[in-house]
């Protein structure tokens, strides 16, 4: 079995474009995979939207709405998820593409009509999002992204149980998303690719370079 932990930005763009990569390597894979979509919330990712939007990152009012909307989106995507994985999926997916790719500004008007649009219970949802749970379950995700010290998405952390292995695999950034494939592998070709990295992560760390894999 194969388990993926992908750390998004509920209302962003390039989370969007991996998010359907990974689904669409989910349904070649004939390994069993199992996927959290966990969104993702820190003062690194806010600044990071900022500078990918082209907004001054000292802009108090702009970082604080984007805040805002990141955090309700967040609860939003956590509400729907409890009427199931894929009418979450789906509602975090069409929240994705109106907000970060149409344009539209996020609001809860918004995520109301989109939760209707994949087929939710609205009134479920409304009470739901208010909830205790849905707070806690927020933090909670949070918690998972720092003890796997997460500091950007999108980011994934990958566990191969075929390979033997008591650890997995950090992948940051859209750049080096197409590690997740390698790491989804079979035994041999994935225990090869970790094996072939860990050489090459050697020789990166003595040039000083950026790196995009880390053990978890």
């Amino acid at each position: 079995m194969i388990e993926i932990y992908l750390f998004v930005n509920p209302i962003g763009e390039r989370c969007l474009s991996v998010e359907k990569k990974v689904l669409d390597l989910i349904e070649q894979q004939e390994l069993k995979v199992q996927l959290r979509l966990i969104p993702l919330m820190n003062l690194y990712t806010i600044s990071d939207v900022m500078k990918h939007q082209g907004t001054c990152t000292k802009n108090i009012k702009a970082r604080n709405q984007l805040s805002k909307d990141i955090y309700s989106a967040s609860l939003d995507f956590k509400a729907a998820q409890l009427q199931g994985k894929k009418r979450g999926r789906d509602f975090l997916i069409r929240l994705q593409e109106e907000v970060g790719v149409n344009g539209q500004r996020y609001s809860k008007q918004l995520a109301q009509d989109l939760i209707q649009e994949v087929g939710g219970d609205l009134e479920m949802f409304i009470e739901d999002r208010e909830s205790e749970f849905v707070s806690e379950a927020f933090l909670s995700d949070q918690q998972i992204a720092h003890e796997m010290k997460i500091k950007c998405h999108p980011s994934a952390v990958i566990y191969n149980y075929a390979c033997d292995l008591d650890f997995g695999v950090l992948v940051e950034g859209c750049e080096s998303i197409e590690h997740i494939a390698e790491l989804c592998q079979t035994k041999e070709a994935t225990l090869q690719f970790f094996n072939d990295h860990k050489a090459q992560a050697t020789l990166n760390e003595q040039k000083a370079t950026k790196r995009h894999l880390y053990l978890v």
